[in-house]
């Protein structure tokens, strides 16, 4: 045998005992004048679980070996009102000729007293087929019932009755019933309801806190089903948006005293503005009147549906605190005729039910002659006494929807059976009814009732959620409104669930400021959130982003890294283009470089007019003119080749600028070169013998520039071939600046070029220094030696300038070396020579040339 046959036959076996222990009990309770009932009889039997009185000895004390008897006691208005609405269904049921034809509906309520274990004592007995006696009477103390479905009864009281019957399926249906739990049908499989399960209304309530910003709440609960099971779904929704709590806290109406005072020692010491109150009518009054002894006003209320719009919590709040407060609540809904046939009174008193006296004399604060009341000095009652005028929850109509509910559930019973009866324009009343059918059709009925409004369950037996959105408002003369201020419907797109009417809410203290309650005020864009050590997700710091980050939203979690090319502005939030950075013509160090190099270069023209004009003088014609006339050419070429480095890079300004600077510069050198072995050529063949000059005549002078120059040449196409310069962006040397610069390519083809100007510059300035001491009046070799000496001490310094200097400055320090060699080879080399030339031509002789 598996499991679940042991199971079912185990739950069977204590059925058959519970049902035999609960007529045991019945049958004691027989003329108990303190469990009075309602009866009509009828073809067909429904059953009612309300609760006309409050028993305040059964609630928290199943934690002891045997429970305190109970109390009926507390007379409770909304039962009878509830009373009201299911018996005005059966009637308006029973007086139609559309559904149920020729068959009448009866009813049988119980007072349960609000007390679970009541409830399932009268929910076994009905389910058994006894009804109960609670009256002196001479017939047996139980009888058969038809009792076909219960309607009523609370959370807790369904959660109970529910797990009883639910394995043999009869039909539980509920108007009030909102834990969540009961949809599940595993556990409760013949519980059905009227009224949205809390699953919705906790969610509900969690956008609702969201869509005013509200991150950082409160939260109290009862402490039973109702309470803890909608504020777990709360909870789960609540993280699921971003919401945190500060405090969440449980209470019951029967607390002892320190228990509530520590609640209301947390909600002093609390930062959160917002209290989101998942609680029941009778512990919201408990807490409310322990509110009022320490005048905590001005938190911002969010209730759930219970107390939202309860006539006896606004009745108890004389202190304000509620004011402002926003919650949900069961839509409107009219029911012609309900609300008269609950306030016509008038007939009760003919009852002699006992239940409809204590009504009467609780009512209008009388009492009759004939009456057990012990009340004292209360005037008798006349029977005649007018509801006009009385202010109490049983005139008060603020729970109709509830009242609807009650009227949806009978009437949904009824068109089931109207189904399984086949009833046309009569019913097949021989038709055996069996629970399992009436919970199926149940199930599946799809109607609207006169009003319009569509009835039916989802496949956990739920109706369709939707809620007003309730606002407390006080008016001038101090009473409290319920005033709808929008709409939640569950089965709507998410983004158009929750609609509102903003312009018209109040809030607490009569603020038309939205109360701010979050635990850390909201990071700005340009700064991003992160978590206080210890805390909820809901605390944190605001840190800014760092450079080269931005965060372009409000909370941002995490700052952006800019695109390379871009840069973070000062406020962080957004990212601005990189200034790019090239030395260029127009600004101010690129106008003084080009007029620098061109001054050098029309200082080389002047030199090379001076030359060409005394080019037959001993000056001229002494220092190897045509190598001269090829330095000067050269050099013009050197100081030319800067301009190339100043502007935005290019592909070819980039090849162009690294080859012209080194060939140029060799074609210099070997000029000087040359000039240097032509001098030490010439002292070497004034010794008797020699001829050397031969060897170096004016075509190997040539020659040698030549040879010397192609090297370069071919270095520098190999560069080009290989790995040639290209233009490139640094992102890295600056932060907020885009370096525009050449990269080598290369590295061996660049230290290649200059290794070979440099071995070049070494080689003349070692002959040039030999030569320096030679004795002739105007000795070359020395201005050669000292041209040199300027251009090897501007490169070697240039390596680490270079290295060093950031961006465009790199730029201007090779230009820079560039034109100071230059101008060293040109002032050293020609300027002492055009001083003789034009200042001195006396000693343009040739015999001043060879004095010596």
């Amino acid at each position: 045998m598996e499991w679940t046959e042991w199971g079912w036959a185990l739950l069977q076996l204590l059925l058959v005992v519970s049902f035999s222990q609960a007529e045991e009990l019945v049958c004691q309770q027989r003329g108990d004048p303190e469990n009075p009932q309602l009866s009509k009889d009828g073809d067909i039997i429904l059953g009612g679980i309300l609760y006309f009185h409050s028993s305040w000895k059964d609630r928290k004390d199943t934690y002891m070996h045997k429970p305190l008897p109970m109390e009926c006691t507390s007379l409770y208005f909304r039962g009878f009102q509830y009373a009201q609405a299911m018996t005005f269904a059966i009637e308006e049921i029973n007086n139609s000729t559309d559904l149920l034809p020729g068959i009448s509906l009866g009813y049988k309520i119980y007072d349960n007293c609000d007390s679970m274990t009541r409830s399932v004592k009268v929910a076994l007995a009905l389910v058994n087929g006894n009804e109960i006696v609670f009256t002196p009477t001479e017939a047996p103390c139980t009888r058969p019932a038809k009792v076909q479905a219960i309607v009523g009864v609370s959370t807790s009281s369904s959660m109970a009755i529910g797990t009883v019957i639910g394995p043999i399926h009869f039909p539980l249906i509920s108007p009030t019933a909102t834990c969540a739990c009961l949809s599940d049908k595993t556990k409760y499989p013949s519980f059905l309801r009227t009224v949205p399960s809390n699953y919705y209304q906790s969610r509900a309530l969690a956008q609702l806190v969201k869509h005013f910003g509200w991150t950082w709440v409160g939260a109290i609960r009862s402490n039973n089903d109702y309470g803890n099971d909608g504020m777990t779904a709360f909870i789960e929704a609540a993280q699921q948006l971003g919401i945190c709590l500060e405090y969440s806290m449980s209470i019951y109406r029967t607390d002892p005293p320190d228990k509530i005072k520590k609640i209301i020692d947390i909600i002093k010491a609390s930062t959160s503005k917002v209290i989101v109150a998942f609680l029941s009518a009778p512990d919201m009054n408990a807490l409310i009147q322990e509110l009022s002894h320490h005048n905590l006003t001005g938190y911002q209320w969010v209730g759930s549906e219970t107390w939202i719009t309860d006539f006896q919590t606004k009745e108890i709040d004389t202190h304000h605190i509620l004011d402002g407060a926003i919650g949900l609540y069961i839509p409107k809904a009219h029911v012609s005729g309900l609300k008269e046939f609950i306030l016509d009174v008038k007939p009760l008193i003919s009852s002699s039910n006992e239940l409809f006296t204590e009504l009467w004399e609780t009512l209008f604060n009388c009492k009759f002659r004939q009456s057990n009341s012990s009340a004292e000095n209360q005037r008798e009652c006349t029977g005649h006494e007018d509801l006009t005028g009385v202010k109490n929850s049983f005139t008060d109509m603020s729970l109709m929807p509830h009242f609807t509910n009650v009227y949806k559930a009978v009437y949904a019973m009824a068109h089931a059976l109207h189904i399984i009866l086949g009833c046309n324009e009569t019913c097949n009343n021989k038709v055996q009814l069996d629970p399992l059918t009436i919970l199926q059709h149940t199930r599946e009925i799809h109607f609207k009732t006169k009003e319009g409004d569509e009835v039916y369950f989802d496949e956990n037996g739920d109706p369709p959620a939707k809620y007003e959105i309730i606002n407390w408002q006080p008016t001038e003369n101090g009473i409290v409104d319920f005033v709808t201020v929008g709409l939640y419907d569950a089965f709507l797109p998410a983004d158009k669930q929750l609609s509102l009417q903003r312009e018209y809410l109040i809030w607490a203290q009569n603020s038309n400021q939205v109360p701010v309650s979050v635990c850390s005020e909201k990071c700005p864009p340009g700064t991003r959130k992160i978590l206080q050590k210890g805390k909820p997700v809901c605390c944190y710091d605001c840190i800014r982003c760092a450079e080269g980050e931005i965060s372009n939203m409000t909370d941002s979690i995490t700052c952006e890294r800019c695109h390379p090319e871009s840069w973070s502005n000062e406020r962080r939030d957004a990212c601005v283009k990189k200034e790019a950075e090239f030395l260029s013509y127009e600004e101010i160090m690129g106008v003084l470089l080009t007029a620098v190099a061109l001054f050098g270069t029309c200082m080389t023209a002047v030199v090379a007019a001076i030359f060409f004009r005394y080019r037959t003088t001993p000056i001229v014609r002494a220092n190897n003119s045509e190598l001269s006339f090829l330095l000067l050419f050269s050099l013009t070429l050197c100081f030319l080749c800067s301009l190339t480095f100043i502007g935005r890079p290019s592909e070819w300004s980039c090849m162009l600028r690294h080859t012209a600077f080194g060939i140029t510069f060799v074609l210099c050198i070997s000029c000087v070169l040359g000039k240097t072995i032509v001098v030490l050529m010439a002292f070497r063949a004034t010794l008797p013998g020699s001829n050397v000059m031969k060897w170096f005549g004016p075509a190997q002078q040539r020659l040698s520039v030549v040879a010397f120059t192609l090297i370069q040449v071919v270095i520098c196409i190999l560069w080009l071939t290989i790995s040639p310069p290209f233009p490139f962006k640094n992102f890295t040397q600056f932060k907020d600046k885009i370096i525009l610069e050449c990269a080598l390519g290369s590295a061996v083809g660049f230290w290649a070029v200059l290794g070979y100007i440099g071995l070049l510059a070494i080689l003349c300035f070692v002959l040039a220094f030999l030569a320096r001491k030679l004795p002739d009046n105007f000795n070359e070799a020395k201005l050669i030696t000292f041209s040199m000496l300027i251009f090897c001490a501007v490169w070697i310094t240039f390596i680490p300038a270079y290295v060093s200097s950031p961006g465009k400055f790199s730029v201007a320090v090779e230009i820079f070396a560039i034109l100071a060699s230059s101008y060293g080879q040109l002032i050293f080399i020609f300027l002492p020579k055009c001083y003789f030339i034009l200042v001195k031509p006396e000693k343009n002789t040739k015999k001043n040339m060879m004095g010596k």
